[in-house]
């Protein structure tokens, strides 16, 4: 278990605070900490919203269009011409 704690201590810790709290409460508790949580690890990667934003316009603006050809950079051989 998680920090030594056993089955018991677990339901004593979630009893006080559903009695603390109230049952309405906890999960919107629980979201906003998730959500800060993500935002703590987005912050540490150094991504945002802007830097995310900023980078799937660079790779919308990079991929070529639906239906466009493809270009390749290696030469087309064609067959050598016979004289005769």
């Amino acid at each position: 278990m998680p920090f030594g704690l056993g089955f018991g201590e677990l339901v004593l810790i979630f009893g006080v605070l559903l009695l603390l709290f109230g049952a309405k409460r906890l999960p919107e508790l629980a979201g906003g900490m998730g959500k800060g949580i993500r935002d703590f690890k987005r912050s540490l990667n150094g991504l945002d919203d802007e830097s995310i934003q900023a980078n799937a316009q660079q790779n919308y603006l990079q991929s070529p269009p639906p239906g466009a050809p493809v270009h390749t950079s290696a030469p087309v051989e064609s067959e050598p011409t016979r004289v005769g």
